[in-house]
C-alpha cells in the first residue's frame, strides 16, 4: 500500500500589496509573513497589515515577523493584525520568548541564523520556549547593510540535514522556484519560507513567481 506524502507547506514572507497577498492565497500558500522590521524594504505598518489580511481565509495563517520588538510594538501588531504566528528574527532570549508567550499567548516561531555547525547548539537553548523554528541563512560579517533575513543567501543544507529538534521547522534562505525542490530533498523540510526569491527587486513582489514557487515546492 503506498502512502501519501504530506504537501510541504509554504510561507510567502514580506507580501505588502493586495496583488500579491491575492497571488499568494490563490496559489495555495499556507502562511502569509508581513514584515514589522522598520528597515526592511518588505515593512509595512501593523495597519497596512491589517487591511491587506482583511479578506485572507482562517485557513491561511498570517505570521508577524519581528526584530527585537518591545511589547509596545507588539501590542499594536496584534491588536491590529491578529496575527497566528510571531516569528521573532532578532536576538530574543528563551527569557524573551517565555515573556512574549505569557503576555500574548500567541504561537512563537524562533529564527536561527545559520553558517556552521556550531550554530545549531541554539536549536537546544529554545527548544521549551519556541513553537516552532526557522533555519535562516546567517548573512557574513563583511556585508553591509544585512537583514536579519530576506538577504536572498543560501546556507550549506547539508547542516541540517537529518536534524530532529524535536519542534516543528521551517527552512528559509535564498529559496527560489528553481531551488527549492533540492532543498527539500536535502533537508527533509516539511515547510519551507521565501521572501527575496519571488521578488522583482527588493520589497517588491512578483504574483507570477510567487505562483511558480509554490508549484515548484509542491511538485516533488
Amino acid at each position: 500500500m503506498s502512502t501519501q506524502k504530506t504537501p510541504v507547506r509554504v510561507k510567502i514572507c514580506g507580501l505588502s500589496t493586495p496583488e500579491t497577498v491575492a497571488a499568494a492565497v490563490e496559489a495555495g500558500a499556507d502562511y502569509l509573513g508581513f514584515n514589522f522590521y522598520p528597515r526592511s524594504p518588505r515593512y509595512v505598518t501593523p495597519e497596512e497589515a491589517a487591511a491587506l489580511a482583511e479578506r485572507v481565509p482562517p485557513s491561511v495563517l498570517k505570521v508577524a515577523l519581528t526584530v527585537d520588538a518591545d511589547d509596545a510594538t507588539l501590542e499594536r501588531i496584534v491588536a491590529a493584525l491578529k496575527p497566528d504566528i510571531l516569528q521573532l528574527h532578532g536576538n530574543e532570549t528563551p527569557e524573551r520568548l517565555r515573556e512574549i508567550k505569557g503576555r500574548f499567548g500567541i504561537t512563537l516561531m524562533k529564527a536561527i541564523a545559520v553558517a556552521a555547525p556550531e550554530d545549531l547548539e541554539r536549536i537546544e537553548i529554545y527548544r521549551d520556549c519556541a513553537d516552532l523554528l526557522l533555519f535562516d541563512a546567517k548573512p557574513p560579517t563583511s556585508m553591509a547593510n544585512a537583514l536579519p533575513g530576506g538577504n536572498g543567501l543560501v546556507f550549506d543544507w547539508s547542516l541540517i540535514a537529518g536534524q530532529k529538534p524535536d519542534l516543528p521547522w521551517m527552512l528559509s534562505g535564498g529559496l527560489t522556484a528553481e531551488n527549492v525542490g533540492e532543498a527539500i530533498r536535502t533537508t527533509g523540510a516539511e515547510a519551507v519560507d521565501v521572501a527575496s526569491g519571488v521578488e522583482d527587486e527588493p520589497g517588491r513582489k512578483n504574483p507570477e513567481l510567487i505562483r511558480k514557487f509554490v508549484r515548484a515546492a509542491r511538485t516533488l
